[in-house]
C-alpha cells in the first residue's frame, strides 16, 4: 500500500496513512467527536512518540507496529496520547481502543493491518471483517470500505454495494471522498446538512 491520501491536510501524516495499513486503521478509529484532520494526524503523532524511525524496531521511517503497540504498558501507552497536544480529545479511552484494535489484529492476523482486506473476493466479507475489528461500527466500517474502494485500490466484487451511500461515486459523504481542500469543503458541508437536518427533525419532535 503506497498511495497519497489527504485526510490529515498534513504532508508526513498523510504519507504514513498511505503506505501505512495499521494507520490508516487507527486514523478511521479516532475520526470521531473530534476534527477529520485530528484524528487522521493521530497515527504520525503516536509513531513519532514511539520513536519509530527508519532504524527503529518499529518496520520503517516512522511506521507503526500492532505487535510493538499491542505488548505496550495501557498506563504508558494513555500517558503518550494525552501528551499535550493530545492525540484526541479522549486519549485515555481511544489509547484503549486502539491496544484493543492491535490485540486483535495480533491474534487474528499475526499483526498484519493489510490482511483484513488483502484477498478478500467481496465485498460482503469484507464489511464482516471491517465489523469485527474493535471500535469499528457498521457506519465506521463501511466508509473505511469505500476509502478503500475509492482511494486505495481495494474493490472486491459488490464493495460499493458493502459500502452502502459511502460507496456512491462523488457522493461526498465521508472521508472516502476527500482528495483535497475541495472535496474536503464539500464533505464538510454535506456533514453540516445532516446535522442541521437531524437538529430539526429532533426540534419538530419535542414540538408535538
Amino acid at each position: 500500500m503506497d498511495v497519497t491520501l489527504h485526510l490529515a491536510q498534513d504532508p508526513e501524516a498523510d504519507a504514513l496513512l498511505g503506505r501505512s495499513p495499521l494507520a490508516a486503521l487507527v486514523g478511521m478509529l479516532l475520526d470521531q467527536q473530534v476534527p477529520m484532520e485530528w484524528a487522521f494526524k493521530g497515527p504520525r503523532t503516536i509513531a513519532d512518540r514511539l520513536g519509530a524511525d527508519a532504524a527503529g524496531a518499529t518496520g520503517g521511517a516512522g511506521d507503526l507496529d500492532a505487535h510493538d503497540i499491542a505488548a505496550l504498558d495501557p498506563e504508558a501507552f494513555a500517558a503518550l496520547l494525552s501528551e499535550k497536544p493530545a492525540v484526541h480529545r479522549y486519549p485515555g479511552s481511544m489509547a484503549k481502543r486502539i491496544q484493543q484494535l492491535c490485540q486483535y489484529l495480533v491474534e487474528h492476523y499475526d499483526g498484519d493491518a493489510e490482511a483484513v482486506w488483502r484477498g478478500v473476493p467481496g465485498g460482503a466479507e469484507l464489511l464482516k471483517r471491517l465489523e469485527d475489528l474493535p471500535g469499528f461500527g457498521k457506519q465506521k466500517a463501511q466508509i473505511f470500505l469505500a476509502l478503500l474502494g475509492k482511494q486505495l485500490g481495494v474493490t472486491p466484487q459488490g464493495w460499493r454495494e458493502a459500502a452502502g451511500a459511502y460507496g456512491e461515486p462523488e457522493s461526498f459523504r465521508s472521508v472516502a471522498d476527500i482528495t483535497g481542500p475541495e472535496s474536503l469543503a464539500k464533505v464538510r458541508a454535506h456533514k453540516q446538512e445532516m446535522k442541521a437536518a437531524a437538529k430539526a427533525k429532533a426540534s419538530g419532535k419535542s414540538g408535538r
